[in-house]
């Protein structure tokens, strides 16, 4: 029987490969966002500017979480529920979405 470590192992992603490049361009691009905000400190740019850059990355991360919460919808907590095991994951979306303020 699988540990609590090796059942989470793999998540949505491995049923879902459209959406794993999906999210891995969009994590790509938040990576090329987050080294410009570096650039734009280092040259000591105008705050708002800078600001506007952040705000920009954190809509961005916020979309990648919507898309990554659908895509675990979709699949683990509908084969959970399927299973009799529902109500588990659902306390465990739920304790993600504590952490995910501004989702």
């Amino acid at each position: 029987m699988p540990t609590h470590v090796e059942a989470h192992k793999h998540g949505a992603l491995r049923h879902l490969p459209q959406m794993k490049r999906d999210l891995l361009r969009r994590i790509r691009t938040v990576r090329g966002h987050i080294e410009g905000i570096e650039t734009m400190i280092e040259h000591e740019e105008y705050c708002i500017e800078i600001l506007k850059q952040i705000a920009a990355v954190q809509a961005s991360l916020s979309q990648i979480a919507q898309i990554l919460t659908k895509g675990h919808m979709q699949t683990c907590l509908t084969e959970a529920i399927q299973s009799g095991r529902g109500a588990e994951k659902i306390d465990e979306l739920m304790e993600v979405f504590k952490y995910l303020k501004n989702f």
